[in-house]
């Protein structure tokens, strides 16, 4: 039998250290290490992974052969639409979400719908008959998919040279072990061998690989970061309000990170929306618009998005104003208060201050500067914004509106949208509007609704 050991590793990037280290040199995240119980090995030692000795021999990149189905569709357009088309043979997927929020399900849809029937999905958090169950539950057909219950990484690798699936996903990564590694299923090492392992495996058989993984208290996916150097796309699985679900890819090398998916979910599984193009705006029944609410438009991949962002200033009661803010950055509210009150002369400093995007869409453009400033002048001074206003704009420390991108296609949607009116720089190119206000500082655009009340 061979000696044991005690190592630390980095739960942050897989750093190895023969002592525990407050931060670690390479990440530089602070008590990452964690420490682990491993076997002793010696130069003679030889891997029993099936997948080693496997290697692919040395081949010019001219002689490299692409078949016409390398990349093929997983029969869900939103799912395709983030992966840049589809999955790629020999890709590798690491899809990470909240507990319950529908990755299970998703997967589930997607090994149903995609064309090829041989697929397989590999349980190691729930029987099989949980998963007949909700198979059956979402109407899917049960012969199209093969099913395997095992957590064993030697036994996963023996099933994959065997069958050859052509998508393979594996619910989930942290439930997976070795047997050459004396750590227990989901730490560190067991996750960085066993990752590396199935992707190496999947692009010597061709076989499109999704790994389900779990996430942190703060919304990143567990596990050290080594894992999502290794595979090719990372998504991440969002919930927005009751319903809506929202992926995003944060890496993807076969596609664009700016697309990304609407889901509703229902009795009968994740339904794509197709056409959210004012799926994020508040359905009213008067015409009139409450102080604080603006509206602008945003451009995510191929798409046009109007979104309605909300502020509510309050009197702080610390003796210091706080700001609440999940779907901005609340360091972005910040530094557009600040700019609000030195150049546009509103009062906030002593305001807390509650920001909020409707239908629960995460916002990260720089074109939201403007129309956030504009919701705040709103909620500060208890004066309601024109009804059918969309404004476009970043918004430098000096008060100046800046241009941004894409702006005839952010008029374009907000036209569909019925909206009438654009506040936007002067120095944007908008195309044809109904209805063009100009501005180049933050008084300026605060001037124009003034005066046109």
């Amino acid at each position: 039998m061979k000696e044991l050991t005690t190592r630390f590793n980095c739960a942050q990037c897989g750093r190895v250290e023969n002592k525990w280290l407050g931060r670690c040199p390479d990440c530089g995240a602070w008590n990452s290490f964690q420490e682990e119980v491993v076997q002793k090995t010696t130069k003679t030692d030889k891997s029993k992974l099936v997948s080693t000795p496997n290697k692919i021999q040395p081949i010019a990149l001219s002689k490299v052969i692409n078949s016409p189905d390398f990349r093929q569709t997983t029969g869900i357009s939103e799912l395709d639409r983030i992966l840049g088309g589809g999955t790629m043979q020999g890709g590798s997927i690491l899809l990470g979400g909240e507990p319950g929020i529908g990755k299970s399900t998703l997967m589930l849809q997607m090994l149903a719908g995609i064309k090829s029937k041989n697929v397989l999905y590999v349980s190691g958090e729930e029987s099989s008959g949980q998963i007949r169950m909700r198979a059956e539950r979402l109407q899917l057909n049960l012969d199209s998919i093969t099913l395997y219950c095992d957590t064993t990484l030697e036994e996963l690798l023996l099933v994959m040279q065997k069958l050859k699936p052509t998508v393979m996903v594996v619910d989930s990564l942290q439930t997976l072990s070795s047997s050459e590694i004396a750590s227990v299923a989901g730490s560190v090492n067991q996750m960085r061998v066993c990752s590396m392992e199935l992707v190496d495996a999947a692009k010597q058989l061709g076989t499109a690989l999704f790994l389900v993984g779990h996430v942190t208290k703060d919304g990143q996916l567990a596990g050290p970061k080594v894992i999502e150097h290794i595979v090719d796309i990372v998504l991440y699985f969002d919930q927005s309000g009751a319903d809506v679900r929202i992926i995003r890819a944060s890496k993807n090398r076969f596609g664009s990170v700016d697309e990304i998916g609407i889901f509703l979910m229902s009795e009968k599984g994740l339904v794509p929306v197709k056409d959210p193009a004012g799926f994020f705006i508040s359905e009213r029944s008067s015409s009139e618009l409450p102080p604080g609410i603006a509206f602008t438009a945003v451009v995510e991949g191929s798409r046009t998005f109007l979104v309605e962002i909300q502020a509510l200033t309050v009197p702080s009661k610390g003796g210091y104003s706080r700001v609440y803010s999940e779907r901005i950055d609340s360091a972005r509210v910040t530094r557009i208060a600040a700019v609000l009150e030195k150049h546009a002369h509103v009062q906030l400093s002593e305001q807390d201050i509650y920001v909020n995007v409707a239908g629960g869409i995460r916002l990260n453009e720089v074109s939201i500067d403007l129309p956030l400033a504009l919701a705040l002048y709103s909620a500060a001074t208890g004066k309601a914004l024109p009804d059918k206003l969309v404004s476009i704009g970043e918004l430098s420390l000096a008060g100046e509106v800046r241009p941004v991108g894409y702006g005839e296609k952010r008029v374009k949607g907000a036209m569909e949208m019925g909206f009438k009116t654009i506040l936007a720089p002067r120095a944007m190119v908008l195309g044809e509007a109904l209805n063009n206000w100009r501005c180049d500082r933050i008084a300026d655009a605060i001037k124009l609704l003034n005066i046109n009340k």
